[in-house]
């Protein structure tokens, strides 16, 4: 099974760069304005502009509105959509369906339950990727520097 590789939090030319010639098959926008590394639609457009069409654009979302999933596909138009936040499964294919590009749901990872509760999201989903719960009182819901027990 060939690894593909994810690089997220971009907000740069070079780290763009960095990450398409590194061979990641996936390069990350954040949209959430807690993290440091979020950035707006507008400079996503400017960032993926020269993206090569075999590395998926992907827009990471934290409880998105649609109001506000409409101004991100509308102006840095990924090829999908990474949830981040408490999303339901009836709310990941509502997203789907309502905006026409890929989803990929996050789900936190701290023991064997919740990897039984992950089987919920694996129809609606395109992908799923697994990420270390937050500690308690984090401000980020994940990208924390984290591991989880594999």
């Amino acid at each position: 099974m060939p690894i593909e590789v994810k690089i997220c939090g971009l907000s740069t030319p070079g780290t763009v760069a960095a990450a398409v010639d590194g061979g990641a098959r996936f390069i990350g926008f954040v949209f959430y304005p807690p993290s440091p590394r979020s950035v707006s639609p507008e400079r996503a457009a400017e960032l993926g502009a020269d993206v090569p069409a075999s590395v998926t654009r992907v827009g990471l979302v934290v409880d998105a509105d649609d109001q506000t999933l409409d101004g991100i596909v509308s102006v840095a138009r990924p090829d999908m959509l990474q949830l981040h936040g408490m999303e339901s499964v009836d709310r990941v294919r509502e997203i789907k369906a309502r905006f026409g590009v890929a989803v990929m749901k996050v789900v936190r990872m701290a023991g064997p339950g919740d990897v039984a509760a992950a089987r919920a999201f694996e129809d609606a989903a395109d992908r799923l990727l697994f990420d270390a719960r937050p500690p308690d009182g984090a401000t980020r819901p994940g990208g924390n520097a984290l591991a989880f027990d594999w």
